[in-house]
């Protein structure tokens, strides 16, 4: 089992060869946690989520990640739009 921080999981994803399907992705990273602002995740449970079927690229993958990720893993706590 090993730990990424969120902004660092680009360079596993480079690691893949694309294009992959988002099964493959998935077992790949499925010992993998994922370390957010506040909170962590198991990132192969998140590449699972994901909508596409296949990853043409590293950025792809990245892309349709963000989809799914839980609102604390996006910016940092406790902040939200328009609060002054």
């Amino acid at each position: 089992m090993s730990s990424v921080k969120f902004s660092r999981i680009d360079s596993l994803f480079e690691e893949l060869e694309y294009p992959v399907s988002r099964e493959t992705a998935a077992e790949e990273f499925d010992d993998v946690t994922v370390l957010f602002a506040d909170g962590e995740g198991n990132l192969g449970e998140y590449v699972a989520e994901c909508s596409s079927e296949q990853f043409r690229s590293a950025e792809d993958l990245y892309a349709d990640l963000n989809n799914v990720l839980p609102i604390e893993a996006l910016g940092e706590p406790g902040q939200s739009e328009g609060d002054a």
